[in-house]
């Protein structure tokens, strides 16, 4: 059976860890947080002392994670995603969280002045978003809104019949084309 690969990005704050695990728990998809696969495997090309954060080795990380995105089935969390091969995602999903709710998010983080306004920054004007349209065919990007906590349930909601259609969709194809070249069928 075919499963789809999933990128959900957004500023940090938005709620793609949380929103990915209830996911992932829901549809039975493996999770995939970069920034833990990064300080798992020291996935890192230095240290940003102005942000105070690791900097990711983007290509070391394309490389761990090639042989699990070919399996599919797996939805991958990470803020960024323009270095992420495009093939890789049957869909992306950018969650979009309004400015004075993402600002008391990120405040409770203890997130430094810089960080914490870049971030912000980020969010009003749609960096995120931009990054994504220009890294991936428009019809597969899809805007969602964190605000509130009914957002998780419907977002989750969204997306389970996202991925149930797709099945649906790809699997009844893939039966016709096994049945196509199945050997016991007699071809002409």
């Amino acid at each position: 059976m075919l499963l789809p690969n999933i990128l959900l990005t957004g500023t940090p704050g938005v709620g793609k860890t949380t929103l990915d695990k209830e996911l992932a728990s829901r549809s039975g998809l493996k999770y995939i947080n970069v920034g833990d696969l990064a300080k798992e495997g020291q996935l890192y090309d230095g240290y940003d002392e102005e942000y105070d954060c690791p900097i990711l080795d983007e290509d070391r990380v394309v490389d761990e994670l090639e042989n699990q995105m070919k399996e599919g089935g797996v939805i991958v969390d990470y803020h960024g995603c323009d270095f992420f091969p495009e093939c890789w995602f049957h869909i992306v999903f950018v969650l979009r969280t309004d400015s004075h709710i993402l600002y008391k998010r990120l405040e409770i983080r203890d997130y430094n002045e810089k960080k914490l306004y870049d971030n912000i920054h980020c969010e009003i004007f749609q960096i995120l978003y931009e990054e994504v349209m220009a890294s991936y065919k428009e019809e597969i990007v899809h805007q969602l809104a964190s605000n509130k906590p009914e957002d998780l349930e419907d977002n989750v909601n969204q997306i389970l019949k996202w991925i149930e259609q797709w099945q649906k969709d790809n699997n009844a194809s893939l039966t016709t084309t096994d049945m196509l070249t199945d050997s016991s069928v007699p071809t002409s």
